[in-house]
């Protein structure tokens, strides 16, 4: 039990290492950068210049700069900053919505419930990318509009999570002691139901981050997420496909940030998911 404990924490912490200087470099990207993402100089100077390199204006450019001259070190510090806060901020959205409807299914029943659980499943049939495109393609492609498109699409399985975690945690005796006393079916549900059917729900929304961030950056890629000159690394992505042969860099810098994020998020969700099994057993 030690061992498989210290792997976990092993782990855990190598992820949480990744995700926390990211963080700290996209908090402090005009510290750690040029400053300006959008910045351009004499494009025909500067652009697609090779990582580690330093431009006639004495500018060094740690990962090289893209077709319009722009220093690819800086868009991906501040192209994190709009890949994670979307994917947070979606994630959240997706959370609040998610309690909301399976507590209400979990503490309800009849009608109330039955039609809860009827509009979650349908909304879980639906395929989610086509909901995805659908969506996005009706409005003004946004930041803003990725955010709330992908929190809309999110929040099911969190229902479904936290309703079988409800429907466990409201037969408990504390639960029942709490109704004894005349709580109100609101207080017991605020006080001592969703605090505790909370830690799978993080586990959810930690692994539920990285595939927003997955799906954020596959619709700035087919310019239907953040635009341009916006950064974002699928929007980065996105503009580096062309140069692949002659300025690789410009695609590939943004593909392993955006990889190694994802992974790194994924073995956060994984190892505490490991850690409530362990718990369990």
């Amino acid at each position: 039990m030690t061992d498989v404990r210290h792997v976990i924490d092993r782990r855990m912490f190598v992820a949480a290492a990744v995700l926390a200087i990211v963080a700290v470099l996209a908090i402090l990207a005009p510290w750690f950068s040029t400053g300006d993402p959008l910045i351009q100089g004499d494009v025909v100077a500067t652009r697609f210049l090779a990582p580690l390199t330093t431009d006639p204006s004495g500018q060094f450019h740690l990962l090289g700069t893209d077709r319009f001259g722009r220093d690819v070190w800086t868009r991906l510090l501040y192209g994190a900053r709009v890949s994670l806060g979307v994917g947070i901020l979606a994630m959240s959205i997706s959370v609040v919505l998610g309690t909301l409807v399976g507590a209400a299914a979990g503490m309800g029943s009849g009608v109330v419930r039955d039609a809860l659980l009827g509009v979650t499943d349908f909304a879980l049939a639906l395929p989610r990318v086509v909901l995805l495109l659908l969506l996005a393609s009706l409005w003004q492609p946004s930041a803003m509009l990725v955010i709330v498109v992908l929190g809309i699409t999110g929040w099911m399985s969190i229902a479904r999570l936290v309703y079988s975690q409800v429907r466990s945690l409201r037969s408990r005796p504390f639960v029942e002691a709490a109704s004894a006393l005349g709580t109100t079916r609101l207080a017991v549900l605020l006080r001592h139901v969703i605090p505790n059917a909370l830690t799978p729900v993080v586990v959810a929304a930690t692994l539920g981050v990285g595939n927003t961030i997955l799906l954020e950056a596959g619709l700035s890629f087919l310019g239907l997420g953040v635009q341009p000159p916006t950064p974002s690394w699928g929007s980065m992505i996105a503009s580096g496909r062309d140069t692949l042969v002659n300025a690789p860099w410009v695609a590939i810098v943004p593909g392993v940030a955006l990889v190694l994020v994802v992974v790194a998020l994924t073995q956060v969700g994984d190892a505490l998911q490991a850690r409530m099994d362990v718990g369990r057993g």
